[in-house]
């Protein structure tokens, strides 16, 4: 019991539901405040939820939630209890914020394709950020999860772009509104453009490549300017044939210049490239793990 409530597990869980509740704001935002007035197809549970709000007038976080039991059960095992626990408890706060703390705020009137757009950012941004702490608002999520634990490689935007095309499809076709199908598959495509940048943004860098005949103190240098580790690899020229060496670094864009004015200083005839790096892991790169922690 004294483990349960220790000083450390009860910051781990602020920190949780910090990030969960500053996602669910956006989440909230997103939906309510500029999804709903401009009446287009909305992408996971959420536009199901809108389908019956428009229709039947049922609370959206109401339906949220009893949409998001049976999926949710069918997912525990896959995705664990932990994630399980969280993405319940994520659930029930922007559920609660949808409904009782989004329409304390204004809501936009004016142009459906500024409201697309600004429907797309704000969920995007905010389920990024909810995803990062391995956590999700369940519904599609759960489905979305599942199929990322499946299937590893597949970025979390195209699992959740795909998987939303129907329901878009379904909410325009009902309400006879192609200009809203259009304006749902604008809001989808930037979703997943804005998950997907938020989340491996956050593992996002570069890779220099050096080569050098100085190849210890070049790791010297680098670990002075900005204390990243580096690789020396052997080299050969090709023109002359003559041995070198290869460093390699991995670093964030900001510590990249350092490293490059760092590099020049220490070794002017040296050669550099600079590579863009869609994800680095390990030491020293933060990174986002989907589901079965426990």
């Amino acid at each position: 019991m004294k483990q349960i409530f220790s000083l450390s597990n009860m910051k781990k869980l602020a920190i949780q539901l910090f990030w969960e509740c500053l996602g669910s704001i956006f989440v909230a935002i997103g939906i309510y405040n500029f999804a709903v007035q401009a009446k287009f197809p909305m992408t996971g549970f959420s536009g199901i939820a809108l389908i019956m709000y428009r229709l039947l007038n049922i609370p959206i976080g109401l339906s949220t939630i009893l949409l998001n039991i049976p999926v949710a059960i069918l997912c525990y095992h896959l995705l664990g209890r932990k994630f399980f626990i969280s993405s319940v408890r994520c659930m029930v706060i922007s559920s609660i914020l949808i409904d009782y703390v989004a329409p304390l705020f204004p809501v936009y009137q004016g142009s459906r394709l500024l409201a697309a757009l600004c429907t797309g950012v704000f969920a995007g941004i905010g389920y990024a950020l909810i995803y990062t702490r391995n956590s999700s608002t369940g519904g599609s999520d759960f489905i979305i999860m599942a199929v990322k634990a499946m299937k590893p490689h597949l970025s979390l935007g195209n699992i959740a772009f795909w998987s939303d095309v129907g329901i878009i499809l379904v909410g325009g076709i009902l309400f006879r509104d192609v200009d809203g199908i259009i304006y749902g598959m604008i809001v989808n495509y930037i979703f997943a453009v804005v998950v997907d940048k938020v989340m491996y943004g956050m593992n996002a860098g570069k890779v220099a490549l050096i080569v050098t005949e100085h190849g210890k103190e070049i790791c010297q240098v680098i670990d002075d300017c900005c204390q990243r580790g580096s690789t020396i690899l052997n080299a050969k020229g090709g023109y002359r044939g003559d041995e070198k060496q290869m460093v390699m670094c991995a670093c964030s864009s900001k510590e990249m210049y350092q490293v490059q004015q760092a590099v020049k200083e220490a070794d002017p005839r040296s050669f550099l490239v600079v590579l863009e790096s869609h994800e680095v892991h390990g030491e020293g790169f933060h990174i986002v793990q989907i589901g079965n922690e426990g």
